[in-house]
């Protein structure tokens, strides 16, 4: 059964206009409840990540002044959201997400958090709209409860996954797999266990071929678990992405990194991370789409033709 950590609370008044759509977390679950996709039992609202699993992570300084709102000024403008308790709180809540959706994974083969995929929080600091590092907090809970020995990240952000390549830097039970646009944010990257930078303009064939490519050298390292940020960046539509995946690409993304966990028994985790499309309803679209595939996978018994269909009307294979 597929389960998903979601509440209202992963919105934050961050301002009117600010790129980050905040509001697609909800959108994306009002959309998958009233077509069938999900139904409420399948939602589980998530309580904030304890401070002990972030300081698993992060550092006491930084968590201190975080939930303090005492971070300098340049601090705030680096994460580039504005400080505020809801913010700390949405944080904290979209970690716990992460974990909740880790543990299910390992019960019963995927877990999902609508939120999540902060790749760009590093122990000391948050950047790029990235508050806590979830996934790392996730890998290091699991490790530390010994229900996990070795884990992988698989991100498909457009931007490099920063943050995760340093806290896992010269960690050999952790392998870090980052796709990314080689000319986009972060300016100066990290280096992660495998890197795949892409061209401007890289089309559907190309990205897939390269991930079919990287892939199972990835899954070769024998993970007990994976985290799968499924980014909806590198569509041509997204303001921050420069890439040029259509919808239906990316749904064969999904559908492509699920199915090969699911083939090998290795659990999975998907986390929504990037997003900006021009039309935030493309945006939802990608990231419903994820889900949709993740219930076509492990789950296809549940899924209804009419129900588990992408913008373009395609059913997704069950």
């Amino acid at each position: 059964m597929l389960r998903v950590s979601y509440t209202p609370r992963y919105y934050a008044d961050i301002g009117e206009g600010h790129i980050f759509p905040i509001r697609k977390f909800e959108l994306a679950r009002e959309r998958l409840v009233r077509e069938g996709t999900l139904n409420s039992r399948d939602v589980i609202e998530p309580q904030p990540a304890p401070v002990a699993d972030a300081l698993l992570v992060h550092t006491e300084d930084y968590v201190t002044r975080l939930r303090a709102g005492t971070l300098t000024p340049r601090e705030v403008r680096r994460l580039g959201l504005p400080w505020s308790k809801a913010l700390v709180r949405r944080s904290f809540l979209a970690t716990g997400g992460t974990i909740n959706a880790a543990r299910w994974a390992l019960e019963v083969g995927v877990g999902s958090n609508l939120a999540g995929g902060t790749h760009h929080a590093f122990p000391d600091h948050g950047e790029g709209f990235c508050v806590l590092n979830d996934v790392a907090v996730a890998i290091r809970v699991l490790r530390r409860d010994n229900l996990i020995k070795r884990a992988a990240v698989v991100d498909c952000d457009v931007h490099q996954g920063n943050g995760t390549a340093t806290i896992f830097d010269g960690d050999q039970d952790v392998f870090t797999f980052s796709m990314h646009g080689a000319k986009n944010y972060p300016l100066f990257k990290t280096r992660s266990s495998l890197d795949v930078e892409l061209p401007d303009g890289t089309r559907d064939d190309e990205y897939l071929a390269r991930l079919a490519l990287h892939l199972p050298r990835v899954l070769m390292t024998a993970p007990d678990i994976v985290f799968y940020l499924a980014g909806a960046d590198p569509y041509a539509g997204d303001k921050l992405g420069r890439l040029a995946l259509t919808i239906n690409g990316l749904r064969e993304r999904d559908e492509y990194v699920l199915r090969a966990c699911h083939s090998q028994r290795i659990p999975i985790v998907t986390v929504m991370s990037g997003g900006y499309a021009a039309d935030v309803g493309d945006t939802v679209e990608i990231h419903c789409n994820t889900i949709r595939a993740a219930r076509a996978v492990f789950d296809p018994a549940q899924t209804s033709k009419p129900e588990a269909q992408n913008q373009s009307g395609l059913a997704l294979e069950t």
